[in-house]
């Protein structure tokens, strides 16, 4: 097994193995489970996240608060005009990002990569980039497993949680994830896709937790949009041979840090940050009652 991205790394070169067969041969020791099995529970994975997807971006999926629901749709609408400033390929990804997070909200059936309130970057960068890259079914389930490989890390050494980290722990740990797993995707090197992960995880350092009303909506659905850009760039970066000056594990450690010195205002409680503003409140007020304000 390895606890750490180094160690990961050393694996895949010392076996000449991608970081997505790490894993899964890890998934085969650890559970006891056979391959054919845990590959067709990634895929069933695969499955419950292209359907948000469909769902987010061909339906008008409404948040029972009224915070969240309609922009994947708006930004489909958008892309199709043809005269966009990101381009496409990123827009798209952003907008099946946003479809994961509003079908979420919605009370709707995703994949938790690593949470709900980060639930939109994985899916949302593999849907998005599948028209650019034309990946087989099986390179889409390694594309979850090589996520999942560094996600797990995060898990171990940091924290996925907001409650415990920040946002910073959540969809700055998906935005890392999802990096890491363009990179494989696009035939960069195990190493290549450790430092998008660094690259993309340092530019979400000390993202604070702040759902207005305390739900997971506002900003959590547009910062999901971020991720699944920020994801992108820092997996171009990479691929194009920029290295990260300070190793992915110790971009991890200082997350945790980070998380573990950001006060409890800024950790999910919907006490600070833009909970806190005066629209944040008059919106919980009126979604709750008075007794929010």
């Amino acid at each position: 097994m390895f606890r750490n991205v180094a160690e990961l790394i050393e694996i895949t070169e010392k076996e000449n193995i991608s970081i997505s067969e790490v894993m899964i041969r890890q998934e085969v020791e650890v559970s006891g489970r056979s391959r054919e099995a845990i590959m067709k529970q990634m895929e069933q994975n695969l499955d419950v996240m292209e359907r948000a997807v469909e769902r987010g971006i061909k339906e008008q999926v409404k948040s029972i608060s009224g915070l969240t629901g309609g922009d994947a749709i708006l930004l489909q609408k958008y892309i199709e005009k043809g005269n966009t400033l990101a381009g496409t390929t990123l827009l798209d990804a952003v907008s099946k990002a946003v479809a994961t997070n509003e079908v979420n909200a919605a009370m709707g059936t995703i994949c938790a990569t690593p949470t709900a309130g980060a639930s939109g970057v994985v899916p949302g960068t593999l849907f998005g980039l599948k028209h650019r890259l034309k990946p087989t079914r099986e390179q889409m389930v390694r594309y979850l497993f090589t996520s999942g490989a560094f996600g797990f890390v995060v898990a171990n050494n940091a924290s996925i949680s907001g409650a415990a980290g920040g946002c910073q722990a959540e969809v700055g740990s998906a935005t890392g994830m999802a990096a890491a797993a363009i990179v494989e995707l696009a035939g960069g090197t195990p190493q290549q896709s450790a430092t998008a992960m660094a690259i993309a995880l340092k530019n979400m350092l000390g993202l604070v937790c702040d759902p207005v009303a305390g739900l997971v909506e506002v900003p959590c659905v547009k910062r999901n949009a971020i991720g699944a850009s920020t994801a992108i760039v820092a997996a171009d970066m990479a691929l194009a041979g920029i290295e990260s000056r300070i190793p992915c594990d110790e971009v991890i450690d200082a997350m945790y840090k980070i998380g573990q010195t950001m006060p409890t205002a800024l950790k999910e409680t919907a006490q600070g940050g833009l909970a806190a503003t005066e629209t944040g409140r008059k919106l919980a007020a009126k979604i709750f009652g008075a007794q929010n304000n």
